[in-house]
């Protein structure tokens, strides 16, 4: 089970960090995803963490979010900084078993609840 949180209404320019708690599994058989959605749109990917924190991300977002994980926390973060009203979406972490991430929603496992993030101009 994920559970995602941390999303709000802030202004461009400024940070929030996501937070996906697991839970019911074995946290480091996962590469743990955060996908977003925004309004009329499908749903993309943002960034990937693997057991041993190696990172991926979508160009887009590179430079200004992080993604770290808390193995003894069971917990996945998103650091988001310098958000834009483009980044407004809702955020949704999923979970795919194994050593390769990916990049489409077809191939997680397990998806958590989403978080609103708004960013206004």
């Amino acid at each position: 089970q994920l559970q995602a949180s941390g999303g709000g209404l802030v202004q461009a320019g400024d940070s929030l960090r996501l937070s996906c708690a697991a839970s019911g599994g074995t946290f480091s058989s996962y590469i743990i995803h955060w996908f977003r959605q925004a309004p009329g749109k499908e749903r993309e990917f943002v960034a990937a963490i693997s057991w041993r924190s190696w990172a991926y991300y979508v160009d887009s977002v590179k430079g200004r979010f992080t993604i770290s994980r808390d193995n003894a926390k069971n917990t996945v973060y998103l650091q988001m900084n310098s958000l834009k009203p483009e980044d407004t979406a809702v955020f949704y972490c999923a979970a795919k078993r194994g050593s390769v991430y990916g990049t489409s929603v077809n191939g997680m496992d397990y998806w958590g609840t989403g978080t609103l993030v708004t960013v206004s101009s």
